[in-house]
């Protein structure tokens, strides 16, 4: 019967006139953040969102009922009632030839995983903390699930603050003696053992080629901080032992370096590792190494793109300003000097030579990458409470976040020829 009512109300704009909701995303929107979950909300009722790309900083419009209102009302989401020639107008406007503004239509909510050990500590993920926030469905996957075959269930794919290299977040130094730390290796060489593996570091090798396999397939990969440049360093050093002793009881391969196959690799080739247990960085990879960027400075420009030509990165990009404040992580940003020459760079640090948010295609799907820990905790240290994200509803760099949890929704459009 609830089926029922809502193939209705999806047919209702075609019978009748019909007034709309529009949430405006700029600086009218009290609550960016929760406009996405209603957004997604919306869509998980099988009914469909116009995702107005550079109107009003990307605003959401869906038929009106009474039941989509009190939802707004109940979350506290800014929204305007217009009726049907409003948003005929409005439409009109963004498809037209004249601005660079479009409509894409999104369609089905996308089913999310995120991939977060079973110990997770609370600073560990920016993601679920606003994914919470905004009440948006999600399921953890590990290792174990992964290597199950569970991925294919998914649609979207969340890796944060992890290490696919096997040495332990090279968190060693500071925290070898530390229990947090201790159970983390404990819980990794039993996943590790339990599926047959003499190391972790062999582990997450596959874990990370099934990810691969997951967005050729058709998947969406988004990953920050140290899941960026340690995935792809895990796929560039795929049999090559870069682990020292203390990580997996035997030396690294001394020549390593030399065998990397960058080919292997979604987004950076020709980079460095830094092989020297006690130092807190993968590789040259991060600009953390030697970086000094004083934090009144440390403001990223998210490039402005075709909404008609290149609505995918338009899309990724949606947001009240183009100018966000910078965050700090084990890897912080992307030292451009290593990334290859077919990733789109969407987000920069010009005056450092450095990107913070590139995105490309392997396969039938696409993975973006996205530097930083926290976008509302400067410099976000262990053992440190989450961010409080009800101080920060509208935070232009967790808005880019979610426009990557809404992007699998959207209808694929035809290349223009």
């Amino acid at each position: 019967m609830k089926r029922l009512f809502w193939l209705f109300l999806l047919a209702l704009p075609h019978l009748v006139k019909a007034d709309y909701l529009l949430l405006p995303m700029d600086y009218a929107q009290k609550d960016h953040l929760k406009s996405y979950g209603v957004a997604f909300w919306v869509l998980e009722r099988g009914v469909e969102v116009e995702w107005l790309l550079n109107y009003r900083g990307g605003s959401f419009m869906f038929v009106y009922t009474s039941v989509f209102e009190q939802e707004l009302r109940i979350r506290g989401v800014s929204y305007e009632r217009i009726p049907d020639a409003k948003s005929s107008q409005i439409l009109a406007y963004v498809t037209s030839e004249s601005v660079n503004m479009d409509a894409v239509k999104l369609e089905k909510a996308p089913k999310v995983a995120v991939y977060s050990p079973k110990n997770k500590q609370p600073w560990d993920d920016a993601v679920t903390l606003v994914l919470t926030y905004a009440e948006i469905p999600y399921e953890i996957l590990y290792d174990p699930e992964i290597l199950d075959g569970k991925l294919s269930e998914y649609d979207w794919l969340h890796l944060h603050h992890e290490d696919f290299t096997g040495q332990y977040g090279k968190f060693y130094a500071s925290y070898r003696n530390v229990k947090w730390y201790q159970d983390e290796v404990a819980a990794q060489e039993a996943n590790a053992r339990m599926y047959g593996y003499s190391k972790v570091s062999q582990m997450k090798l596959d874990v990370v080629l099934k990810m691969k396999e997951f967005i050729a397939n058709g998947g969406f990969l988004f990953a920050m901080c140290s899941a960026t440049d340690s995935y792809d360093i895990a796929l560039s050093a795929e049999g090559i032992d870069i682990c020292a002793d203390p990580f997996d009881g035997d030396p690294a391969d001394p020549q390593a370096q030399s065998k990397l196959d960058f080919e292997r690799a979604l987004a950076f080739e020709d980079f460095d590792l830094v092989e020297n247990i006690a130092t807190y960085e993968f590789s040259n990879i991060d600009s953390n190494v030697d970086r000094n960027v004083p934090e009144q400075n440390d403001y990223f420009t998210l490039f402005e793109f075709s909404a008609k030509w290149d609505p995918v990165p338009t899309m990724l990009c949606q947001n009240h300003t183009r100018t966000v404040k910078g965050f700090m992580g084990q890897t912080t940003s992307f030292r451009k000097a290593t990334i290859k020459p077919d990733v789109l760079i969407m987000g920069e640090l010009k005056a450092y030579d450095e990107a913070r948010y590139i995105h490309g295609n392997y396969g039938r799907g696409m993975w973006t990458f996205y530097g930083g820990h926290d976008p509302e905790d400067y410099r976000h240290l262990v053992g440190e409470e989450p961010t409080e994200l009800s101080l920060h509803p509208s935070s232009p760099g967790y808005r880019l976040i979610l426009n990557n949890i809404l992007f699998p929704a959207a209808k694929k459009k035809k290349q223009k020829t």
